[in-house]
């Protein structure tokens, strides 16, 4: 296992980076591009991910990297929903709604596990400042 040393090793991250990515451009194609509420919305929920875990990542202790990772798998969450609504109207194809929700699926699920581990080590070392070597 490689250490982790910046928030862009955390392969979280990485997958909420390609999720944002993707998200965007289906939000700036067809009738999608004209409803600026959900694109928006959506858009905001990706950015969301990912920037939440680079900020907790960046905070002194675990225990904030655990609460901002909680946030992070609380947008991946509204970003599924919001997916329904774009498939529900028309937006999305079942196809390109299906891949868009498996991303976010295991986006979700990697940043459930790595929550998991934080939560450990905070128990462990009793909510210490993060070193380089704990994350």
């Amino acid at each position: 296992m490689s250490k982790v040393e910046r928030f862009e090793d955390l392969i979280a991250w990485q997958k909420a980076r390609i999720l944002t990515r993707d998200i965007y451009q289906v939000t700036q194609q067809g009738a999608f591009a004209r409803d600026f509420g959900l694109s928006g919305q959506i858009q905001r929920a990706a950015v969301s991910i990912m920037s939440n875990i680079a900020e907790g990542f960046e905070r002194s202790y675990l225990g904030e990297f655990h609460q901002f990772l909680s946030i992070a798998k609380s947008s991946c969450a509204e970003l599924r929903s919001q997916l329904y609504v774009a498939l529900d109207v028309g937006y999305l194809d079942q196809v390109k709604f299906n891949q868009l929700l498996n991303q976010a699926e295991e986006v979700g699920k990697i940043i459930g596990g790595l929550r998991i581990s934080v939560s450990k080590q905070k128990h462990q070392k009793n909510s210490a400042p993060i070193t380089k070597e704990k994350c």
